[in-house]
């Protein structure tokens, strides 16, 4: 009797707890508000971009001409620096071992055109002009020459090698502050184009965002219009912008997410605004929301 009753009662418990899941599943799930409130919109209609924080005078990529050896760094992350400082020196001991010989093969040939010159000085001191040949003389005045000019060329190689030593240090281009150092002592350092440069200089007193408008919306951007800057993580700290320019090619988005899926054929118009460093707490490098006013989208007529 009770195998008769069991197996009613556990299709009833099954059943019971079946409901009970289906109805928990399907309860309202609580909204979960964000950590951070976004930006409010600072104008009636405006288009949205997101920005790349550089430097007034643009991130400048250090490198150096010569590949080598980095023998001495002078400057540390953050330092300001003056056009013209010293940042870094490739080794340069090789140069300076050539620079040695140089120097005494100017001394050489000036010993050598020193000599030809006396040579020729008591030939044509001579008062019985008869005594020297025409063709003695003739040598004596090429030996002076010939003497002139390799002085000259030991000259050059001098001049030369302390060209090459002024090479291997790399000093700064213009006035600003080392944003990032990408390179250690006894690394070796390659020359041209690098993914990541060896050194990041820039001008940071004034700062430039550097804003990625989609090329949907580019029609919708006016030169000059107004614009306002909004810190990510905190939109109570925002501050107006002064435009500077629009680069008038649009380019491929660069993708900052890194996801695989990431599509290649967006493309983005960037407008170019600045401010001054001290209107908000942020970095070089650092991606800020833009808001720029443009005119509004009027709805199409109806046919």
């Amino acid at each position: 009797m009770i195998r008769s009753y069991l197996l009613p009662l556990l299709a009833l418990i099954g059943l019971a707890i079946g409901v009970a899941t289906v109805v928990h599943d399907n309860r309202p799930m609580p909204v979960v508000q964000p950590a951070t409130q976004p930006a409010r919109a600072p104008f009636a209609s405006q288009v949205v971009g997101a920005g790349i924080i550089e430097a007034g005078s643009g991130n400048i990529a250090v490198g150096t001409p010569v590949a080598g050896i980095i023998a001495a760094i002078h400057v540390r992350q953050g330092d300001q620096v003056n056009a013209g400082d010293p940042l870094f020196r490739i080794d340069d001991r090789d140069l300076r071992a050539e620079l040695l010989p140089a120097a005494a093969r100017v001394k050489e040939a000036s010993v050598q055109l020193e000599q030809a010159r006396k040579q020729l000085d008591l030939a044509e001191s001579v008062p019985d002009k008869r005594a020297v040949s025409v063709e003695e003389l003739s040598n004596r005045r090429a030996a002076v020459a010939i003497g002139a000019a390799a002085l000259a060329v030991a000259q050059a190689r001098v001049e030369q090698l302390k060209l090459e030593l002024e090479r291997r240090t790399v000093r700064a281009p213009v006035a600003g502050q080392i944003l990032q150092i990408e390179t250690r002592l006894g690394e070796f350092a390659q020359s041209g184009t690098l993914p990541t440069p060896l050194m990041l200089l820039g001008d940071a007193n004034r700062l430039t965002v550097r804003v990625d408008v989609d090329e949907n919306e580019a029609w919708r951007i006016r030169p000059g219009a107004p614009a306002e800057v909004f810190m990510r993580g905190n939109p109570q700290l925002h501050a107006p912008l002064q435009f500077e320019r629009i680069d008038p090619y649009v380019i491929p988005k660069t993708s900052l997410t890194g996801a695989s899926a990431e599509r290649v054929d967006t493309r983005v118009l960037q407008v170019l605004y600045s401010f001054d460093r001290a209107a908000l707490p942020v970095y070089v490098g650092q991606q800020v929301d833009v808001f720029i006013e443009a005119p509004s989208i009027e709805p199409a007529a109806a046919p």
